[in-house]
């Protein structure tokens, strides 16, 4: 009797046979496609593993804050669009240039490695952060995918927004402002709840702190917002950033009636002050948020999350280092089961990458846009459905890299200077940003000690 190994080899042998004559053809066809099919993702003008950074340029958008664009460029025509922090400057992304030229773009994690190894951390936040969604952005047009594929895995087509709402401290203002986001669609609000909305009341303010009576009256704030979107509706209250713990207690316990989604940054400097976040998040119900100041899991998150300090993390779109960079902090924050929501007050590009991104994160709750205002903000980019946001939503781009191209129209007609992405040979080398504002030299002394009045010894 056969043993049963013997048995498998013979069926085995048997199905071969059977089956050999009908690969033959798939075989020979397989000829004659095997190279078109295994290139089809990628960009047939380019040659990936010849690809090189030649340029970064940039321009800003005057908008209600300035968008510093940046574009990296490469030797096979093919660019990325990156952002700078909102109301940031587009020099502290250009002043990273040196770092990144001659590379090669899709060596996304070196090039990050580099600038964090070599560059001071006051370059680094929200600069490395528009670096890396331009080199996102590269990447996925030479491979042929859209940048949530080159992050992990989709595991939703459309990413839920929160409206930020400028503050008032008249309640009617602020209930017509809050109404008229509704009208567009938003299903999660945020109001500005600054103290300094109620510091004319008199005896409502103290030492630039809200009194018991100011407290009493950021309440009613809230309670005519509610009135407007009702309490099925999440609403957050903004970032407050100088309070003590003690004075952040007292008013998270004030807004416990009106069951936030959270409140945001009652303490400065989250990344140093984990134990004041604490504090405040187990002596009330109101959930406690923080991360937009911070950068990175090591240097700006790791500690808040290991102590479990807070209910939710609010990691900046580009200050807390970009999609690499939010993507490990969210993760390591899920381990905790802290869950994620992202700060992005910026332009359409800084909107789509993040969709991309939280397209592919699992304890995301919602993202940032702070630009309801604004009626010609989507006009800013073409290659994306319209409206961006629809019901309090944005899609996922499917197309190639971000999917988004500026409508440079558009961006010409609301620069906040003259120039559109002009050549910036004077961040080509190390040299300081301060120095290079001067466009040229320098007075210093040489190598040799010789005063140099305008000269430049690199």
């Amino acid at each position: 009797m056969l043993s049963r190994s013997h048995r498998l080899f013979s069926r085995r042998a048997a199905l071969k046979r059977a089956v050999a004559p009908a690969l033959v053809p798939l075989m020979k066809l397989a000829e004659t496609s095997a190279v078109p099919q295994e290139t089809r993702p990628v960009n047939r003008n380019s040659a990936p593993s010849q690809l090189k950074i030649t340029d970064m340029r940039a321009c800003t958008v005057a908008a209600n804050y300035d968008y510093p664009i940046i574009r990296i460029d490469t030797n096979q025509g093919v660019y990325g669009y990156g952002e700078v922090f909102a109301a940031g400057v587009k020099g502290s992304a250009l002043s990273l240039k040196a770092h990144i030229l001659g590379r090669n773009p899709l060596d996304i994690p070196g090039i990050l490695r580099r600038i964090r190894n070599s560059a001071g951390q006051n370059f680094w936040h929200s600069g490395y952060g528009a670096i890396d969604l331009a080199l996102h952005d590269i990447a996925g047009k030479v491979y042929g995918v859209p940048v949530w594929r080159l992050l992990g895995s989709k595991l939703r087509d459309r990413v839920l927004i929160y409206c930020d709402t400028t503050g008032s401290e008249d309640p009617k203002v602020f209930q017509k402002r809050v109404a008229r986001r509704k009208e567009l669609g938003f299903r999660f609000f945020k109001m500005d709840l600054y103290t300094r909305l109620v510091a004319k009341r008199p005896g409502a303010v103290e030492r630039g702190v809200a009194t018991e009576k100011g407290l009493g009256y950021l309440c009613e704030l809230i309670a005519a917002v509610r009135d407007v979107i009702g309490w099925d509706a999440p609403l957050a209250a903004d970032h407050f950033g100088n309070l003590t713990v003690n004075d952040a207690i007292r008013y998270a316990r004030a807004f416990e009636p009106y069951k936030l989604a959270w409140a945001e940054d009652f303490i400065p400097q989250c990344w140093l002050n984990w134990r004041g976040f604490k504090e405040i998040k187990e002596a009330t119900t109101t959930p406690i948020l923080t991360g937009e100041q911070a950068f990175g899991l090591e240097e700006g998150f790791q500690a808040l999350l290991d102590n479990e300090a807070v209910d939710l993390i609010h990691p900046d779109y580009v200050a807390s280092g970009g999609l690499i960079e939010i993507k490990r902090i969210h993760d390591y924050a899920a381990v905790h089961g802290i869950p994620t929501v992202i700060h992005m007050p910026g332009s359409p590009i800084g909107q789509i990458a993040m969709a991309h991104l939280a397209a592919t994160l699992s304890h995301f709750v919602c993202c940032e846009h702070h630009a309801a205002d604004m009626p010609w903000w989507q006009d800013l980019v073409t290659g994306v459905s319209k409206p961006i946001i629809e019901d309090g939503y944005v899609r996922v781009p499917d197309a190639p890299g971000l999917g988004v191209e500026l409508n440079e129209e558009v961006v010409r007609k609301h620069l906040r200077e003259p120039g559109y992405f002009e050549p910036t040979p004077m961040y080509d080398s190390y040299v300081a940003s301060g120095y290079l504002d001067h466009r040229g030299g320098w007075p210093h002394y040489d190598d040799d000690g010789n005063w140099c009045d305008d000269c430049i010894s690199y």
